[in-house]
């Protein structure tokens, strides 16, 4: 390691070779860098789901959950089994134990639930399928006092102008109910057309289909032949054709049946803003940038709202890219103190050149391991950056030991060059272990297994990255660029303001030396003095921090609270209750925070709402599913109710939200 130093140092083109090639492969390796909100996660997790129409709870768990568990539960590589009994629907989610391999299970698992022939017989075929977490990027609210289908059409219209801009490939449409077209047939009617209700399904089904009716050949050609008569809307189905009499009248539907051409009975619906609204999701997939989608989406909201009808508006709510700038602004913010208190701290004892190249190791050690990020798969999201913001302070630590060792040989009348040679390999040893044991201290994070391994994977990976980065700055370029500056005696003649910095270093020098010699001295002498009371006191704060931790007064949490954006209530009421119950508390809740926000408006007069919207669900929670952790199943029902509400910006917000 001494020679590869002392050939760096005097070699400067190669070291600033290797400066360049840092920078610039950092730089070429940004736009090729995933962006996300949160990173990836491979859930380990197959999930089975049966539904089962009209079953309650009791009777789902009985006749599905139940026999579903004990059919896979002896299957190899299942870890932990839960399962969700919920109205019309059972959920299975089998976890899997850590490397196990995810396609023999899920296939295992199939073959297993195919087999069992005890369902009932109202249950439809069972589904197995590996959980996916898919990243929505934001919603977009389309709201207006009209009725509901003219909602899910300029819905569904947005959803697919959405699909077709570039970079959007899933989009999807919620809280919206689908389509449904109901037979109501009449008992009256059915005796006196002499009809079984067996009768008009089977009409139904006879005369409802397209049929492909083979093909004729002819010498210009191959004509194909297909009978259409698939029935799409009410109107269609009225004319289907039940019975067809002996002197030739026919007995069509509306005859018999009342038609309703609506919707699905289902007690679900939302208001935003106390308008009936539908929400649009765009979906993250692959290796789409968020901060791309979320700004195509922008600038479709801006424009599409002109061409919506009178009383309809678009608003983008959960932008999910929100924290993702936040954390950058923050890391931006701090890189840049951190470089200004460096120089400055660094320059009011030590030469302004060796401060300048000292605190160049922290952009230089980012960018190095921006480099690497498309190589390790790591992506620029919220773990990532926190990593960055974590290592931030250790970066120029190992560059600050070298810097000042160098500047203690140079000021003893040495060769610049061969004192910062001989500087940098006195502490070589020390710099380059306490960079490792460092690394060492973040190396499980990376080997963690897991979901949650995953996600701290990121932050190891960052660290030592970046501290390895820094530790080939401090050894190989910082050496050079000391050794290469001016001769003691060419610095001594620079003028004016070189001396008076001189003086104002030294006044700051003498400052430091008497508060260690009056202050911080005559301090050690009585704590050695006195050594057995320093050592209770050491003792006693010793037993203190762990009393603190072992009952509970130090929380712990595994990522620190952010203050949100948003404030969420969820509104869970016993199974079977009515929707109108449900609606009822929804409303409430949405008329408590519509108070609050005016409260808070009259108090504080900011000039906007600190409120901004307010989103009402019933019939399913948007925000999450419902349900055990593993079975990730996100399931509704007329008992679950959700308001959510959108405050201001924190930086103008004189509240916090949580």
């Amino acid at each position: 390691m001494r020679g590869i130093i002392a050939w760096f140092a005097r070699n400067h083109v190669s070291a600033n070779l290797l400066m360049f090639l840092i920078i610039a492969c950092g730089f070429f390796a940004v736009p090729q860098i995933q962006q996300k909100s949160f990173p990836d996660i491979d859930v380990e997790v197959i999930q089975i789901t049966v539904p089962y129409l009209g079953a309650a709870p009791e009777e789902v768990e009985e006749g599905v959950c139940v026999r579903i568990e004990e059919e896979i539960q002896g299957i190899n590589g299942i870890e932990k089994l839960s399962s969700t009994a919920a109205e019309g629907a059972c959920t299975v989610g089998a976890e899997l134990m850590s490397g196990y391999e995810t396609d023999r299970a899920l296939s295992e698992i199939k073959n297993a639930v195919d087999a069992i022939t005890t369902f009932p017989d109202e249950a439809e075929k069972p589904i197995v399928s590996q959980v996916t977490i898919r990243r929505v990027v934001t919603q977009i609210a389309l709201s207006g006092d009209v009725d509901e289908r003219t909602l899910k059409i300029y819905g569904q219209r947005i959803r697919d102008e959405i699909s077709a801009l570039p970079g959007i490939t899933q989009v999807e449409l919620s809280n919206a109910r689908n389509y449904e077209i109901s037979i109501e047939v009449s008992e009256e009617a059915l005796r006196r057309h002499h009809l079984s209700f067996d009768d008009v399904v089977q009409a139904v089904r006879r005369s409802s289909l397209d049929l492909p009716g083979g093909s004729i050949k002819t010498r210009r050609g191959e004509i194909l032949l297909r009978t259409k008569g698939q029935a799409y809307v009410g109107r269609d189905f009225e004319d289907i054709v039940v019975m067809t009499r002996t002197d030739g009248t026919r007995l069509h539907l509306a005859e018999v049946a009342t038609l309703v051409d609506g919707f699905e009975d289902d007690d679900r619906w939302a208001s935003f803003d106390g308008e009936p609204a539908v929400l649009i999701q765009v979906f993250r997939v692959g290796d789409q940038k968020i901060l791309d989608l979320i700004e195509t989406v922008k600038d479709y909201v801006a424009t599409a709202e002109a061409r919506l009808p009178e009383g309809l508006t678009l608003t983008l709510w959960r932008d999910q890219s929100q924290s993702l700038r936040d954390r950058l602004d923050i890391l931006t913010r701090n890189g840049l103190s951190g470089f200004v208190l460096v120089f400055v701290l660094l320059a009011c004892f030590l030469r302004l050149r060796l401060a300048f190249w000292v605190s160049v190791g922290v952009p230089l050690s980012f960018l190095g391991a921006l480099a690497f990020f498309p190589v390790v798969g790591i992506s620029v999201d919220v773990i990532s950056l926190f990593a960055f913001i974590l290592v931030l302070g250790l970066l120029v630590d190992d560059a600050i030991v070298v810097g000042e060792n160098i500047h203690s040989h140079q000021e003893r009348a040495e060769d610049p060059l061969e004192a910062s040679i001989v500087g940098t390999q006195e502490v070589s040893v020390p710099v380059i272990f306490g960079v490792l044991t460092t690394v060492a201290a973040f190396l499980p994070l990376v080997l963690a297994p897991g979901p949650m391994g995953q996600v701290f994977q990121g932050i190891g990976i960052v660290v030592i990255l970046c501290l390895l980065f820094s530790l080939v700055e401090s050894q190989l370029i910082l050496p050079s660029h000391l050794g290469h500056s001016r001769r003691r005696r060419e610095r001594e003649a620079t003028g004016a303001i070189q001396l008076r910095w001189r003086r104002i270093q030294n006044a700051l020098a003498n400052s430091l030396v008497r508060l260690a010699e009056q202050g911080y001295r005559p301090l050690l002498d009585r704590a050695l003095v006195w050594r057995y009371a320093t050592l209770a006191v050491g003792v006693v704060a010793l037993v203190w921090c762990l009393t603190i931790v072992g009952t509970g007064h130090l929380r712990f949490a595994f990522f620190p609270p952010v203050e949100s954006d948003y404030v969420t209530a969820k509104l869970t009421m016993p199974l079977g209750v009515p929707v109108d119950v449900t609606a009822e508390g929804a409303a409430a809740l949405e008329s408590a925070a519509l108070q609050l926000g005016g409260e808070l408006d009259a108090e504080f007069e900011l000039g906007e709402p600190v409120v901004r919207h307010v989103l009402v669900a019933v019939g399913e929670q948007p925000t999450g599913g419902h349900g055990p952790p593993g079975a990730f199943a996100r399931s509704g029902g007329s008992h679950l109710g959700e308001v959510s509400m959108e405050l201001m910006s924190p930086e103008g917000r004189p509240i916090k939200a949580g």
